[in-house]
């Protein structure tokens, strides 16, 4: 006997061998118990996710011989030949090879004549969207007035091509991508059905290459199984598929965190050393990225794939949440345009260099003598020690904060303060968007601009109060009132202190004896609303 693909082998023959698309099989099996049956239904979703299996399924609960049901029986004849692809009443068809009108009419020529073997006529026609307009107006007729004893069932991969008069006499049902976990159990489900030794970093591999196909899955595992013998282990099948080790990845991520461009040429350097994909390393750089986002806001994350949360929280605490933003983008724009590079290893290196080259550099507020305070930016980013300081959310005891202080407690300048704070990111960007109020006991109270509400978060406020007890040597906690400012807060104070300059140049060239010769000989007109001042006289 010829070797049946696992595919072929695997795929369900009932409802409840199916996975991952428990929202449709459970509608489906409603309707089959109560017999509230449509006469047209549409199963859309992405390649290999179980669109024409469930079909198949449907076609054999409406016309198992012991009845319709939501689990038919799968050992009468007509269960049996619809499984083997050969039951007459069962018409299938691939619409990407039969597009033209003349195809779809001698295909409904015969949808009056009632069924030969079953209780319905059951039309699948997969790819519906490559039927052309005059098919599907063909198929419409049919649609709109069905005879009694036909269903249709329509899969596609693309609905968005239907025409609306079609898609609204159907059920649509939109089935999901599967999830590398969900691939990954199934996959160690049969190989232990097929007596076949797996590791499971193996099979979390092939779930992830497999980009949510159950199908494309089981072809890789057929593909593995070929390379690999009946032992398949992580180091032969990531050579088979061309990924990068998962201990790269994070590597990389580590290096970028701590901002070491050299660290990074050299991993790069080892990584090609294994004949990579470079795609999808950046691919995974960019799902890494999105799930430390994701734990920074909500503290928990996805962790579908190998890398464990206890590995992100690690990454959220040591990368700033702009940093993670701007990486993210980049690694996404890189692998977008990685085919447009001399070749995919320089393509690589130059997105992750990207990173650090654009990674937001440190603020840093300076005095000036008469005591304005002026913004600038500083080529270098700032200490990491620092940074991570100031996401600690985390209480430290009295006596620790104590050991590090660096003055007393007495009413600050708001906008000196932060400043010798060195707070960072959006946390530099929300204190500086409040102002003083007043202290209470322990609690130091502030106002913040109602424009700026969305930037208060308890992370960033805890980390303001951290901060706060270091520099001073006690335990503050702080609290941020909306609206309750009495004072300019330091962003204000630095508008109007550059207002004032700005105006106070446009007086002096106004004066300047040089434009008014200008003006009286030529007739010249100062555009005042284009002056500018350089970033080292706004302070």
């Amino acid at each position: 006997m010829s070797y049946l693909v696992l595919a072929r082998k695997w795929r369900p023959k009932d409802f409840s061998d199916t996975v991952g698309q428990e929202h449709v099989l459970q509608a489906l099996m409603n309707a089959l118990e109560t017999g509230r049956l449509h006469h047209a239904y549409l199963f859309t979703g992405t390649r290999g996710v179980g669109k024409t299996t469930i079909a198949r399924i449907l076609a054999k609960a409406l016309n198992c011989e012991t009845g319709v049901s939501a689990e038919p029986c799968g050992e009468c004849s007509a269960c049996r030949e619809i499984d083997e692809g050969r039951f007459v009443d069962l018409i299938e068809v691939d619409a990407a090879s039969k597009t033209k009108v003349d195809d779809t009419r001698d295909l409904l020529d015969n949808v009056q004549y009632a069924a030969a073997r079953g209780r319905y006529k059951v039309y699948l026609i997969d790819e519906v969207h490559m039927l052309s307009k005059s098919s599907f107006n063909a198929l419409l007729k049919t649609l709109e007035e069905p005879p009694e004893h036909v269903k249709f069932l329509l899969a596609t991969t693309d609905p968005q091509k239907l025409p609306a008069t079609v898609l609204s006499r159907c059920l649509q049902f939109n089935l999901k991508r599967m999830t590398p976990r969900l691939i990954s159990d199934r996959l160690a489900h049969i190989c232990n059905a097929e007596k076949i030794e797996v590791e499971a970093a193996a099979l979390a591999l092939l779930a992830r290459a497999a980009d949510g196909s159950m199908r494309d899955a089981l072809s890789l595992l057929d593909q593995a199984i070929a390379y690999c013998g009946n032992k398949i282990e992580e180091k032969q099948t990531a050579t088979m598929l061309g990924t990068i080790d998962r201990d790269h990845v994070m590597r990389v991520m580590q290096l970028l965190a701590a901002g070491d461009a050299k660290g990074i040429i050299e991993a790069i350097r080892e990584i090609d050393e294994q004949f990579p994909d470079y795609a999808r390393l950046l691919d995974d750089i960019a799902r890494d990225l999105q799930r430390v986002a994701v734990f920074q806001v909500v503290g928990s994350c996805d962790s579908e794939d190998d890398l464990s949360e206890q590995e992100i929280a690690a990454l959220a605490e040591i990368m700033p949440s702009e940093d993670v933003q701007l990486f993210y983008q980049v690694a996404v724009m890189g692998r977008r345009d990685l085919h447009l590079a001399p070749d995919p290893r320089s393509g690589a290196e130059m997105t992750l260099l990207r990173m650090l080259a654009f990674k937001p550099a440190a603020a840093e507020t300076t005095g000036s003598a008469g005591g304005a305070s002026a913004v600038k930016s500083t080529a270098a980013a700032a200490p990491r020690s620092a940074a991570k300081r100031v996401r600690a959310t985390p209480r430290e005891p009295a006596a620790a904060v104590q050991a590090a202080a660096t003055k007393q407690w007495t009413d600050p300048d708001w906008s000196r303060l932060v400043v010798e704070l060195q707070l960072a990111g959006a946390v530099r960007l929300l204190a500086s968007n409040c102002a003083f109020s007043r202290r209470e006991g322990n609690t130091v109270h502030l106002g913040l601009d109602p424009r700026s509400e969305s930037m208060l978060t308890k992370q960033r406020k805890d980390a303001i109060s951290s901060v706060l007890s270091e520099h001073f040597g006690e335990d503050l906690q702080v609290d941020i009132a909306i609206g309750a400012a009495h004072s300019e807060t330091p962003l204000q104070q630095d508008s109007r202190m550059a207002d004032e300059k700005l105006e106070e140049a446009r007086q002096e060239l106004e004066a300047d004896p040089n434009v008014q010769t200008l003006k009286t000989m030529f007739g010249a007109e100062l555009k005042t609303d284009t002056i500018e001042l350089l970033s080292g006289d706004k302070g």
